[in-house]
């Protein structure tokens, strides 16, 4: 059986890279093994334009979120589910200091995009808010689990659901087999996986596990609140909190500190107990180095590309980047720099 383009993992990255690609009339087969796509069935998803402790417009906002919601919309026409929530954050101030460079912030073309507006007394007595806070637009979570669900039923027989043996994977005659597939490019997109690659373990991914709780607990307010931790209403009374970043501990179970560390953060931002745990998940992200994602052709061999690394915000990345992708594959358009494997050259 040929194909243009074998797909290693169908986690958001491979989804959406292979939604493009079929879009644009090519054929595709993704392979995958459904319990390495974790850290997207349990990320909290959100697309947020300010980010951090000195709350900054995310990198690269300005190209990014234009991209976001019409894509993962009309993912939704296409597999005629829903699984995008576009929602309000808003981002308690912690001094009047910054209360002030927000409202001179309000002004600046830059920033007034993603703000819908600036509050400079606390908006509910159940809030940590004393200074007020950033009300953002153009931002909300996508429901990771449902989409991939979705996406999975849309790639039908397309999608491969099997452990990758890479020493099965071989070139001749100008195709990469596997298998009876007979595919003309190969393309990982399989997450922490591709660091164990004989092909792009090269590459200096940095994995960081993140670990995320579902609690009951009163206040259901219209907007996520971020600071610290996120906290997204589920419904039902239920939030989604999170998350903690963890360099060294990589194993997939879930801790007793991140739990408390988690509770910890939730009640320096809501004035209220939590009621229940619901539930503690982990997962590890595929993130870089430098923060950046891996996009481009390996180095030596024909027709072996990576589209990988998109660490905690692949949900804002790549609806943009797997454009830049599937134009680089297709019509031979460069990869942006800062985001092309090829600023790791040397180290090889």
């Amino acid at each position: 059986m040929e194909t243009d383009f074998l797909l290693i993992g169908q986690g958001l990255a491979g989804s959406a890279l292979g939604y493009r690609l079929k879009k644009a009339g090519f054929k595709i087969k993704l392979l995958d093994q459904p319990d390495l796509n974790q850290s997207t069935k349990i990320a909290a998803g959100l697309y947020n334009p300010v980010t951090g402790r000195k709350m900054v417009k995310t990198w690269n906002a300005d190209q990014l979120f234009p991209e976001i919601e019409p894509f993962y919309q009309e993912l939704e026409q296409v597999t005629k589910k829903s699984f995008l929530r576009p929602i309000n954050i808003y981002r308690p101030f912690l001094s009047i200091e910054e209360q002030n460079e927000w409202m001179g912030n309000s002004a600046d073309p830059g920033f007034s995009k993603y703000i819908q507006k600036i509050y400079q007394e606390s908006q509910s007595e159940f809030l940590k808010d004393p200074y007020g806070g950033v009300l953002l637009k153009n931002s909300g979570w996508l429901d990771s689990k449902a989409f991939m669900e979705a996406m999975s039923e849309y790639f039908g027989e397309d999608l491969i659901l099997d452990y990758l043996q890479e020493d099965q994977l071989q070139f001749q005659e100008g195709f990469w087999n596997y298998g009876d597939l007979k595919a003309r490019s190969v393309i990982y997109c399989n997450g922490v996986a591709a660091n164990q690659s004989k092909f792009f373990g090269f590459l200096p991914f940095a994995p960081v596990k993140g670990e995320i709780l579902e609690v009951k607990q009163d206040f259901c307010p219209d907007y996520i609140v971020n600071r610290g931790v996120f906290r997204v209403h589920l419904g039902d009374g239920i939030h989604r909190v999170g998350s903690t970043y963890t360099w060294h501990d990589l194993d997939h179970g879930p801790t007793e500190r991140a739990k408390n560390e988690l509770t910890e953060r939730l009640a320096g931002l809501v004035q209220l107990p939590v009621e229940e745990y619901v539930s503690h998940k982990t997962g590890i992200r595929p993130a870089t180095k430098d923060r950046k994602p891996f996009l481009g052709k390996h180095p030596d061999l024909q027709s072996v590309y990576i589209f990988n690394g998109f660490g905690a915000k692949g949900v804002s990345l790549i609806p943009f980047y797997s454009q830049v992708m599937v134009n680089h594959l297709t019509r031979s358009t460069p990869i942006p720099s800062e985001v092309a494997i090829t600023r790791y050259f040397n180290y090889i």
